[in-house]
């Protein structure tokens, strides 16, 4: 946040500290909002017949800044840039993230696949991996996970550009258990890309997210392509056993092992919020961006309260 001139007695109503909570969140990604993307991803309800009103009393209060039709707290007109190459990467990234979405989805056990992270917000910079929120059946999630990675690994060299599988549970155990801002909001943006009705009851049991978002409407799915599963039929058969239990135990404990031997430099509970894994669950997120989220999240909120000498509700 680019420092201001600081102004004394903010006084700052429900629907003021809403918008700048809003906008608080997406200035950690450099990111500015159109009007209509203040209201999707606000914490609390917003009338669109008042919202221009309330931008023009922020803006001219000057507390943020109106850029195109874009709204920041940074006086910045690089963010629009940055925003608009980054939403036309997205869509030439989104052809490649479909073909391997379909992909994916033919392996054994996968359900449903979903686009997840910066890409299903409609932006990809340079540096930027297709991520990839996976189903599978029970039991078997493990198996599907090993099978995926050998693939990245032997047939894509390792490269995770289009093909980072970071995120698995299993169609019984749907519920996401780290209920926050970061959370909610990546959990509405998926993008179902196949198994439609699973990503259904994902959402079902996941109604708080819309407890953090409650103006977020979702979006136009991407239709479903349809191809030939013989050969996964077939696998599944053949592993419809004994041998798959054991062999879905032996690839959840090698990871595992090998995961705690890697990160050992993280607590417990940094262990298991970042690289959470059992039986139905899979997350391998190294950096632990969802604790980065919110610890950011919380200081440039101290910072925007001491700043203006503003009370910001919640």
């Amino acid at each position: 946040m680019n420092t201001k001139s600081i102004l004394q007695n903010q006084l700052l109503n429900e629907q003021e500290s809403t918008v700048i909570d809003t906008l608080l969140y997406f200035d950690i990604f450099h990111y500015p909002l159109t009007a209509d993307e203040i209201v999707q991803f606000s914490s609390g309800q917003i009338k669109n017949e008042k919202l221009q009103e309330l931008l023009d009393t922020l803006l001219n209060r000057k507390l943020i800044y109106k850029l195109g039709q874009y709204y920041s707290l940074e006086n910045e007109q690089r963010l629009v840039e940055r925003r608009e190459e980054g939403n036309r990467k997205a869509e030439e990234m989104m052809q490649k993230a479909v073909k391997y979405s379909n992909l994916i989805h033919q392996f054994p056990y996968v359900r449903s696949v979903c686009i997840s992270g910066s890409l299903s917000k409609g932006f990809m910079d340079e540096k930027g991996d297709v991520d990839y929120f996976i189903i599978t059946t029970p039991k078997r999630l493990w198996i599907a996970r090993s099978l995926l990675i050998l693939f990245k690994k032997i047939v894509l060299l390792n490269n995770h550009k289009y093909f980072c599988v970071n995120y698995f549970v299993d169609t019984t155990h749907l519920e996401i258990p780290d209920k926050n801002i970061f959370t909610a909001t990546e959990l509405l943006t998926l993008l179902p890309m196949t198994g439609k009705e699973v990503h259904g009851s994902l959402m079902e049991n996941n109604q708080w997210a819309l407890g953090y978002l409650p103006n977020y409407t979702k979006r136009v799915e991407v239709d479903e392509e349809r191809g030939t599963r013989t050969v996964k039929r077939l696998l599944e058969k053949l592993l419809d056993n004994r041998l798959g239990d054991v062999l879905d135990d032996i690839f959840m404990r090698l990871t595992i092992k090998k995961w705690q031997n890697k990160f050992r430099h993280f607590s417990k509970e940094e262990l298991d919020t970042a690289l959470r894994s059992r039986k139905y669950v899979s997350k391998h997120h190294p950096q632990n961006f969802q604790k980065l989220v919110l610890e950011k999240l919380s200081q440039n909120r101290s910072q925007f309260q001491q700043q203006y000498k503003a009370t910001l509700h919640g």
